[in-house]
């Protein structure tokens, strides 16, 4: 007698799967199956079935079935500053500050977790690196890094966990000199307290214990260390040496919990600077923008084995660029972020891997750079090896964690379905994902989300921000500037 089939939980069939799998296989009219909240098998349809029986099957005909994408960089808190004061030199950067350090409460940042968790789920973004605040730059990428009390990072992993994405959530502290300044509200009352680098490495130790590896592995924790250019280090000789003290504490507590590193806004001259001065490289790191970097700082991302997150629709992107094929081609592992959701970016990283192909083709005007299936693996599985999680994700295999979208693909903007990975990178958009799985479990079906409400997050976004922008009187950075009709630049 035949044997009986497997029980799984879902079955997703009759769709053109995207694997990402080692072989980079593509099938058509294929099947996963998942039982808890792993993938068992993958293959054709007809062959699951016959060894598989599921409690539910979803039918992917004229769809695409594919790994969740991975969003390398954002930024948590930008959801709600979004375009403030943006057309006004320094203006947004002035906003995040102000806001970040001075304005925002628990709830800014619960709805603001809620609202980019819920903008990425709708983009079939499974898991994303956030940082717990930012709007700084080089020369010294100063962010403003809520990190003065664990209570803004526990409202924002709770909003993510409720969500039911996944997140590697950045934190550090601030630079020198301290101690820093900041606003704590307990209802309309504000209370100003003075934080050291002491304080702010107490609360990114707290919000690790609590939060790396938790909910079954989705939350995690990261440190970040601000970026420094070397042209414009302190000249004071006690910031300098309390610079490089504080680097080597932060870097040894991410050895010491095993967590990944991180920074931000890379540039010409301070990889070199982060290698030779600070010694922060190595596989367990993560650099963002990394533009203008000279042959040497290449090969030390190479010698390192450092990773590269580029943000080709980033303004740092428009001020140098990033060396993609030249980083590529030397071995260096390179992936894509949105540094989202602002100033004038999503977290829609079909946007951003169509992005990341015009940008490196029109610097060489050479249309072969960058093929769609490179661009595919800077989101999935280059993306997973990262961020030192492509045991379980980052493609379709049996034993990874199935965490799926699967993308409508019978709109015309798509249609015919033939060639998927190109119409993946160069047609689809966020907009086309349908169904999304997190873990096995279904979060999004049919484009609506399953575990909050999102309309009323929506309404208690809006609330909350307004209330941030009395409270701030920071009207006026919604105010159209001069020049802003009918000039060629403001």
């Amino acid at each position: 007698m035949p044997e009986s089939p497997d029980p799984v939980d879902i079955i997703i069939a009759n769709g053109t799967l995207i694997t990402m799998d080692p072989t980079r296989q593509v099938i058509d009219e294929g099947a996963v199956a998942i039982a808890g909240d792993r993938i068992v098998a993958v293959g054709q349809t007809r062959d699951v079935l016959a060894r598989h029986r599921a409690e539910r099957t979803l039918n992917a005909s004229h769809k695409i079935v594919m790994p969740g994408l991975i969003d390398a960089h954002g930024h948590a808190g930008h959801g709600l500053v979004k375009t403030l004061g943006v057309d006004r030199p320094g203006g947004w950067q002035r906003a995040c500050e102000v806001i970040y350090t001075e304005g925002s409460t628990k709830e800014f940042w619960y709805l603001d977790g809620l609202r980019t968790a819920i903008e990425r789920l709708k983009f079939g973004v499974t898991c994303g690196v956030t940082f717990l605040g930012g709007g700084g730059a080089i020369p010294q990428a100063d962010m403003a890094m809520r990190t003065d009390d664990p209570v803004y990072g526990n409202r924002h992993c709770e909003a993510v966990q409720q969500v039911g994405v996944r997140e590697f959530l950045a934190v550090g502290p601030r630079c020198p000199p301290f101690p820093r300044r900041y606003v704590q509200w307990q209802g309309a009352h504000p209370k100003e307290v003075l934080v050291s680098f002491a304080d702010q490495l107490e609360v990114c130790e707290t919000l690790i214990k609590r939060w790396h590896r938790q909910v079954g592995g989705r939350l995690n924790i990261c440190l970040m260390f601000h970026t420094y250019h070397p042209d414009h280090v302190d000249l004071d000789e006690t910031i300098e040496r309390d610079r490089r003290r504080q680097a080597q504490i932060v870097r040894e507590m991410t050895r010491a919990y095993g967590v990944l590193f991180t920074q931000d806004s890379h540039t010409r001259g301070t990889v070199k600077y982060a290698h030779e001065e600070l010694n922060l490289l190595g596989p367990d790191a993560l650099l963002s923008h990394a533009t203008e970097l000279t042959d040497e700082e290449i090969d030390i991302c190479r010698q390192t084995d450092t990773r590269i997150a580029h943000n080709p629709s980033a303004i740092a992107s428009i001020l140098g660029r990033c060396p993609v094929p030249e980083l590529l081609d030397a071995g260096v592992t390179v992936v894509l972020g949105s540094d989202a959701p602002s100033p004038d970016r999503s977290c829609d990283m079909f946007r951003h891997m169509f992005q990341a192909t015009r940008y490196h083709r029109f610097f060489y005007r050479d249309p072969s750079y960058l093929p769609a299936g490179k661009v595919l693996e800077m989101v999935t599985i280059d993306a997973a090896r990262a961020l030192g999680v492509d045991d379980d994700l980052g493609s379709l295999e049996p034993g990874k964690k199935a965490d799926i979208i699967i993308v409508d693909a019978a709109s015309p903007h798509i249609a015919p379905l033939n060639m998927p990975v190109h119409r993946v990178v160069y047609y689809a958009n966020g907009n086309d994902v349908e169904t999304v799985l997190v873990d096995g479990k279904i979060v999004m079906e049919e484009r609506a989300v399953q575990t909050v409400d999102e309309t009323d997050v929506v309404r208690r976004v809006q609330e909350v921000t307004d209330e941030m922008l009395d409270r701030l009187d920071l009207r006026e950075l919604t105010e159209i500037p001069d020049r802003f009709w009918g000039y060629s630049k403001f």
